[in-house]
């Protein structure tokens, strides 16, 4: 009775629940020149169908990035320039991890999570959200969570983090290495 109710609900909304799951961030707000571990949150497979890859675009101001590996999945770097010079701990840096790629099969009944940990410049500024655009790939298809508008109607938006005054702006540094 209740799959039904639950069900019946749905459609009397509108809703599906494919069209309403989205690849998330477990934590959406996060300090400027701290530490950030990113928690990708993936729900289904692209319209029934096994995810096969998650590609996440690595955006500006998101430095020292270290993807977290998962059994049974090959995990790919891609290296790339900044667009402007950026600064990690003092030192300058002109280049990073600029994509990072999960590459194995999540069937679409299960819920699995993709985890990186990364610096978030002293550069970025509260108020600000950083979005990392998200490419899901399955074995029938594509989703694409990569609009960065920032509009919660937006069809794919791209999971962001919003950023937040430092918790120690008189010299606190966040480290969580």
């Amino acid at each position: 009775m209740k799959i039904f109710l639950a069900a019946g609900l749905t459609a009397l909304l509108g809703l599906s629940p494919v069209a309403q799951a989205h690849v998330t961030l477990e934590t959406t707000q996060a300090a400027a020149g701290s530490y950030y571990k990113a928690v990708l949150r993936v729900g289904h497979g692209c319209e029934g169908a096994d995810t096969t890859r998650m590609r996440v675009r690595i955006p500006d101001g998101v430095l020292a990035v270290k993807p977290q590996p998962k059994a049974g999945w090959t995990l790919d770097m891609t290296q790339g320039k900044y667009a402007q010079p950026q600064t990690l701990h003092g030192a300058p840096v002109d280049s990073g991890v600029r994509e990072l790629s999960w590459s194995g099969v999540l069937p679409d009944a299960y819920y699995e999570e993709f985890v990186f940990r990364a610096y978030l410049s002293d550069a970025l500024k509260p108020g600000q959200t950083v979005y990392f655009p998200v490419v899901q790939e399955c074995g029938q298809g594509v989703s694409r969570w990569i609009d960065t508008s920032g509009n919660p109607d937006a069809q794919g938006p791209a999971p962001g983090v919003k950023i937040v005054a430092p918790a120690h702006p008189e010299g606190g540094h966040g480290h969580h290495h």
